[in-house]
């Protein structure tokens, strides 16, 4: 099959509309259809979960300070048998009601994930058949990966360069990740491309020596960097030569991807060294006419970026969990594999999204580390997770382990320094 066709046709449709049949539908467990099929939903509860990070954030290369986290809602469907299924979910009322009467196996295969149809209802459906079965949601996709997954903080951002009367310095920066290293994290991905900040020399300069100061601080911890698209090629060279003995795990967005770009990063990384993966794929300039089978990405995104893992300018692919979907995930998975492009999907700033992650890539594979979110969420309990050892791990209950609380969430257990 040729690589466009692939991409564009591979996996086919997942389905629209009442009455469909799953496409790539697998029938490894075809009593499990059958239970969900059982099963009517009769009600939708909607409750609201704010953030709460450990701390707050500084800037990045695009935007001023983060904050402390944000809102955002979620649903608690209810079915006929007293089944319930909680997860994010973002529409308004009039989008969620026309569900409420539908038969659960018209909406979700456990071998393939929701309808078209349902996609906003993709987290609250995969925990509510979870729930049913008795089983995790990563065992409903194979169990094919690890439920022990290396995970990193993203949450090191540019805390030297606040606040404005009186900048903290390098040092804030490795608080931050000592209070992470603290919570279980053995990696920290630094946000570079201070020049957005400072003048040009002086900030290309201070992401240098951030770099520089967090190996050395943690010699045991991999380093990841991200420039958020804030460099231009010629001064990423220069940052990469500054670094080039940091050992540094990956790079990711150094400047707006293009291939002449690329491939002068890789060549002068040879030169100099440096072993670094790179990572790209989160940043898009628009938005596909209509969800087709890679979300919201637009087919000439898609395209461009496969164009690049083929010549090996890109190893690690970091597309949006939401932009992307949760099911549409698990069906691209074996395209990515295909390519010979781990994923590590992009998923700040929401703190239940890593756990989501963490099932997918206990489910389905080739999920190379899962990028990390330290807090909690209001109205959320989280502890039946824990990050071990710079593990995220996936608990072996129902669902996807996330249940309602009332006040202060609960983060994941056992986040404690070994």
């Amino acid at each position: 099959m040729r690589r466009r066709d692939f991409l564009s046709g591979g996996l086919g449709v997942i389905g629209a509309g009442r009455g469909f049949s799953f496409a790539g539908r697998c029938d490894a467990a075809p009593s499990w259809s059958k239970d969900l099929a059982d099963h009517r939903i009769v009600s939708f509860e909607t409750f609201h979960s704010r953030d709460r990070y450990v701390r707050a954030l500084g800037p990045n290369a695009k935007k001023g300070p983060r904050g402390s986290g944000y809102s955002r809602p979620f649903r608690i469907a209810t079915t006929d048998q007293g089944a319930r299924g909680i997860g994010m979910c973002w529409p308004k009322e009039d989008v969620i009601k026309p569900f409420v009467g539908a038969k659960l196996g018209d909406l979700f295969d456990p071998s393939v994930g929701v309808t078209e149809e349902a996609h906003t209802l993709d987290y609250v459906l995969h925990d509510l058949a979870g729930e049913i079965l008795g089983k995790p949601v990563y065992e409903l996709m194979g169990g094919h990966g690890p439920t022990e997954i290396d995970t990193y903080s993203g949450a090191i951002y540019m805390e030297d360069l606040v606040p404005k009367v009186k900048p903290r310095g390098i040092s804030a920066v490795l608080d931050a990740c000592q209070m992470d290293y603290d919570s279980g994290y053995r990696a920290f991905k630094l946000k570079i491309g201070r020049a957005r900040w400072m003048k040009r020399d002086e900030g290309d300069r201070r992401d240098i020596d951030v770099t520089r100061a967090v190996r050395e601080r943690f010699p045991d911890c991999k380093v990841l960097v991200d420039a958020n698209d804030g460099y231009s090629v010629d001064r990423f060279l220069k940052y990469v030569t500054g670094v080039a003995d940091c050992d540094l795990f990956w790079i990711e967005e150094p400047f707006v991807e293009n291939r002449d770009g690329l491939a002068r990063l890789k060549d002068h990384m040879h030169k100099v060294g440096c072993k670094a993966l790179i990572a790209d794929g989160e940043a898009r300039t628009g938005s596909a006419p209509k969800l087709w089978k890679w979300g919201e990405y637009e087919k000439k995104f898609i395209d461009r970026f496969f164009e690049l893992a083929e010549e090996k300018l890109i190893d690690v692919c970091v597309f949006d969990i939401g932009a992307l979907g949760f099911t549409r995930w698990r069906k691209v998975m074996p395209i990515l594999r295909e390519a010979g492009v781990a994923a590590a999907p992009h998923l700040w700033g929401c703190t239940p999204k890593p756990l989501y992650c963490a099932h997918l890539a206990a489910g389905v594979g080739n999920v190379l580390i899962v990028e990390g979110i330290p807090g909690v969420g209001r109205n959320l309990d989280y502890s039946k997770f824990a990050i071990r050892s710079g593990k995220l791990c996936v608990p072996n209950v129902p669902g996807f382990g996330i249940s309602r609380t009332n006040g202060a969430g609960i983060g994941p257990s056992e986040s404690v320094p070994r």
